[in-house]
Formats: structure tokens, sequence, C-alpha cells
């Protein structure tokens, strides 16, 4: 079974920035303005009560990741290596309660602050509902990853951006479900002025109709789905018991939709 992103798209696009500084509003602007959706990973500790300060203010978290996700990075972006899971519990949970509160949303997605993680810290993160997690790693490729609670980039936005976008829209159409994965600091744009970089690529990329643009969380969702569907013994009938429509490629190179609750011939 050949597996397709919503609407039949070939390929997915997201991106997730760190720590929550005023410079997100402007990144979060440019990628609303091209159509495109990243996830957003704030400490609630360093949130600002005000405009204008190093962070973002707490009050307009709403207006200024609209269209965006919003997930954890600890509540006072703390190295979690070395912690007690006492400690890590007390990191983590309280900033998913912070941010919860203060959107309204669930809030299920975590990036690691650093990129410090470990089998144990991943233990006690999913433990407090954290379902997927971002590392600092790059993989250089378009695959998705085996655990999301060890969910590595594609790439930095500083490290060959474009070479890595041009081939993310030429990959072969055997690859499946091809997803890239831009991450980084919205800072890093504004100190010094490179906004170009986002700016460049963004427009590059925009409005093509095989990419599906979807925040991390999206993501997740879709392809856990994918992953719990159910088979027949011969693999001629497919069972989805999720509550998420699922789309494939047919034998007649067609794309298709599972609906939820739905059981189909292949």
């Amino acid at each position: 079974m050949f597996f397709l992103y919503p609407e039949g798209k070939k390929k997915a696009l997201t991106f997730s920035y760190d720590d929550g500084e005023i410079f997100d509003i402007k990144l979060a602007g440019i990628l609303r303005e091209h159509g495109m959706k990243g996830t957003f990973n704030l400490n609630s500790g360093n949130l600002a009560d005000v405009d204008n300060a190093r962070y973002v203010n707490k009050n307009k978290l709403d207006e200024i990741y609209e269209g965006h996700e919003i997930a954890v990075h600890g509540v006072e972006h703390l190295n979690l290596c070395g912690m007690t899971d006492q400690d890590i519990v007390l990191e983590i949970l309280p900033d998913r309660q912070a941010l919860e509160k203060i959107t309204g949303k669930l809030v299920q997605g975590m990036a690691y602050a650093f990129g410090a993680y470990n089998e144990r810290i991943m233990r006690v993160i999913q433990s407090l509902g954290i379902h997927y997690s971002r590392t600092v790693n790059e993989n250089h490729y378009f695959d998705l990853p085996r655990d999301f609670l060890a969910w590595d980039a594609t790439c930095h936005h500083d490290h060959d951006l474009m070479k890595w976008g041009e081939e993310f829209l030429n990959v072969p159409d055997w690859k499946e479900l091809p997803l890239m994965y831009v991450w980084g600091h919205s800072y890093e744009f504004g100190r010094p002025d490179d906004w170009h970089i986002i700016e460049e690529f963004t427009e590059k990329m925009q409005g093509k109709d095989d990419i599906w643009y979807a925040t991390n969380g999206e993501i997740f969702d879709y392809i856990t789905a994918t992953r719990r569907l159910e088979f027949g013994a011969n693999r001629q009938m497919v069972y989805n018991p999720t509550a998420v429509k699922i789309w494939y490629k047919s034998k007649d190179g067609k794309a298709r939709s599972i609906a939820p609750g739905e059981t189909v011939n292949l």
C-alpha cells in the first residue's frame, strides 16, 4: 500500500523553531503569508507580560502564532540530561500546563532544550503526555522518524537550506511520504539581518500542489493514523480504526481515501 498525504499530496513540509523570542513574530508572519505552518517551542517561564520585551507577550500567543502550533521547550530551557526523573517532570509538565492554560488547546509536542535527550528522558516525557519531540540532529534526507520522540530534522536553515529544498522538490515519485523538516531559532534571522534566507526559501516552496504544508503535530497525527491501519490476512483489505481520513495511491494510480471506520478492498 503506497500512502499519500491528505488530499492525495505526495510530500510534506514542516518547520520547528525554538525559544519564543520576539523574532518569532516576523517568522510566523512570513510562514503564514506563504501558506506554510510551523511549530514554535516555548519556555513558559520566559514569556513576557508586555510587548517589546526579549520574548513574546504571553497574552498575545493566539495572535502571534495564528495558524501555527505551540509546543513545549521546558519552563526554564534547562538541559534534561543528568536530571532526576522528578526534576524532568518539574521542567516539562508545568510548561505543558501553562501553555495549555494560555492557549486553551492541547499541547503534546516538544523540542529538547540544547538537543539533550536519552531513552530515560523519552520515557519520562511520554508519561507526561508528550507524543513527539525534536532533536537538534540533522539527517539530510526526507524519511519519516521511526520514533517521533527522537525526531531529527532534515536541516537547520543555515545549513544548505536551498540545496535541500531543491532536492525535496525533485524527490522521485517512488519515494513514499517524503518530509522536509526545517528547524532553527528565529533570532538567527534577526541577529544579524538574515531574513532573506527564509524569505527566499518560502517563496521557492510556496503554492506547490503536491506539498502538504503542516505543523509537526498534524504530521504526527496523520502518520500515526497510517501506522494503525488494520489489514486482512492477504493484505487486500484494510480497515481504518482512527478518526483520520487516510490517503493512498490505488492500483490504477489514482489518489483514494479510507474514511474513519471504513473498510476497503485494495
